[in-house]
């Protein structure tokens, strides 16, 4: 593959998962959820299902521990997580959904799937489980996280 084919098709993905990530923010605002950013999403696909620590989280997100105590501090604030005592560390707090923050996943979920079946209905059903085979084979297993 030449450079500018390999740039072409950086930039078409990468179009693609910005586009996907508005989205599924646009979804998940439209459904109710005020004051969400993506960089929340981000932080509730790591806590789903088990929750984390901050240094967890932090690792994840690709920020400094204090960065992440920030967003966590605000996603408690705003009803989404909430700390409790980490089951296996009793220096360590676990950061987990709340009923509010599982019904926020689970409006992005919703969302992902209407932008997904978007693509769908340009690709048919055949082209995108193609589509999900190539890309699987390429990144199996994510992480989901963002791109800074």
């Amino acid at each position: 593959m030449q450079n500018s084919e390999a740039i072409a098709l950086s930039a078409v993905l990468l179009a693609a998962a910005g586009e996907l990530t508005q989205r599924i923010h646009e979804g998940v605002v439209a459904r109710g959820f005020e004051g969400v950013r993506p960089a929340h999403g981000f932080t509730f696909a790591r806590l789903a299902p088990d929750g984390a620590t901050v240094t967890e989280i932090a690792a994840h997100l690709g920020v400094t521990k204090q960065g992440a105590s920030q967003i966590v501090e605000e996603l408690v604030r705003k009803g989404y997580v909430e700390r409790r005592p980490h089951p296996e560390d009793a220096r360590a707090r676990l950061v987990v959904l709340t009923e509010l923050g599982w019904a926020c996943t689970r409006a992005a979920e919703e969302a992902a799937a209407d932008a997904v079946g978007a693509w769908a209905e340009v690709l048919g059903e055949s082209e995108m489980r193609a589509l999900r085979t190539l890309l699987t084979g390429i990144a199996p297993y994510g992480p989901i996280k963002p791109a800074w």
